[in-house]
């Protein structure tokens, strides 16, 4: 295989075209987490990076740019900071955005070219609310990924209470390392505590600790903390109520395809949604080659209970198959998410989720009475 390759050698030119060849010679190894990178940089310097305000923007027929939304920020997340509602801004939605450091905002283009160069620094931006103008300064982010990203969490918690009547918890993991990690625990012990949950693991870029979070999810309850003042607590803590639905789809890989198939391997729960991507040969990290040239060696191959080798370069089939289709983005419909609460409405019908005990039926702790004194 290497000598059909070979061939090419004398056309390379540049480091892309090196690591573009062996990007080909990987793929013929059949195998995931097969990976280079190149050393080759644009030319020129740098732009700047732009600056991001934390909102939806959008035009009106005159020709004004409106704030239509500001999206929430997520205290939990540093990275998550809204810049329209933090301290001193309050900027609500509906106001015209006039100007930008004193520079008008150009109906054409918008704010956008203003905010190139702006990221992480101050700056000044004019509103117009109800015809009163007003100055803020502001710091834009560099990046609106985490801002998103968590509204699109407390979005789907939001559909999802909405549709179970207020039964079922919700919890994202984005990937199995440390973040996703910290998210599921985040919310772990307020979602668990409802009587269904709906587990997503859509989009979830894999990484080490699946294993921990299906320990998690397969424990059950064998007892109850009943403090005086305190809403009673499960024993152990952090554990499933009642059913467990799981999400999953293509761009869950890795160890989001492990999540999967150990959910069905253990039968927590049915997954919905579409095949995982299919990717269980694991690396344990990057090497450098003497051009500088980055590459991974895939090397940990995985056999799973009932998948075998299977898992690799097919995924993990759902037990619902739910296709999200263009229309349904565009409408911004969820029907996986709705499907879930569905079914797991369902399950909780068939299955109750389990109770603290009653304290009425508590023993008595009153000491006996003593018996009779002798001669007595």
């Amino acid at each position: 295989m290497l000598d059909t390759y070979r061939a090419l050698l004398p056309r390379i030119r540049t480091a892309g075209d090196f690591a573009d060849l062996l990007g080909e010679v990987f793929g013929e190894l059949g195998s995931s987490h097969a990976y280079v990178g190149t050393t080759d940089r644009p030319s020129g310097p740098a732009s700047p990076p732009p600056g991001y305000l934390g909102a939806d923007l959008g035009q009106a027929a005159d020709g004004r740019w409106l704030v239509e939304r500001v999206l929430p920020g997520e205290s939990s997340d540093p990275r998550a900071r809204s810049p329209l509602s933090g301290p001193g801004a309050a900027v609500p939605a509906g106001v015209t955005l006039l100007e930008v450091d004193g520079q008008p905002v150009d109906p054409a283009l918008g704010p956008g070219p203003l905010l190139v160069g702006a990221a992480r620094k101050p700056v000044e931006i004019t509103v117009s609310d109800g015809g009163q103008r007003r100055r803020v300064a502001v710091i834009p982010l560099a990046s609106e990924r985490r801002l998103r990203y968590q509204d699109w969490v407390a979005s789907n918690r939001r559909q999802v209470r909405e549709l179970s009547g207020g039964q079922a918890g919700y919890l994202h993991v984005p990937d199995m390392m440390g973040e996703g990690w910290a998210h599921f625990h985040r919310d772990l012990r307020a979602e668990m505590a409802l009587d269904m949950l709906v587990l997503d693991v859509r989009q979830n870029s894999g990484g080490h600790v699946s294993e921990l979070v299906v320990e998690k999810l397969a424990r059950r309850i064998m007892g109850w903390s009943v403090g005086r003042g305190l809403q009673p607590g499960t024993y152990p803590r952090d554990v499933p109520r009642g059913p467990v639905v799981a999400l999953t789809d293509e761009f869950a890989g890795s160890d989001g395809d492990m999540i999967t198939a150990a959910l069905r391997i253990l039968g927590l729960g049915p997954v919905v949604g579409t095949r995982t991507w299919g990717g269980v040969i694991g690396i344990d990290g990057w090497f450098r080659l003497v051009d500088g040239t980055v590459v991974t060696i895939p090397k940990y191959a995985m056999w799973l209970e009932t998948y075998g080798w299977g898992v690799e370069n097919h995924g993990v089939d759902p037990d619902v198959e739910v296709v999200i289709s263009p229309a349904d983005w565009a409408a911004g419909r969820d029907p996986q998410l709705a499907t879930a609460v569905r079914l797991a409405t369902d399950a909780l019908g068939a299955r109750p989720a389990a109770r603290p005990p009653d304290t009425s039926a508590r023993p008595s702790r009153r000491r006996p009475p003593l018996p009779p004194r002798a001669g007595q």
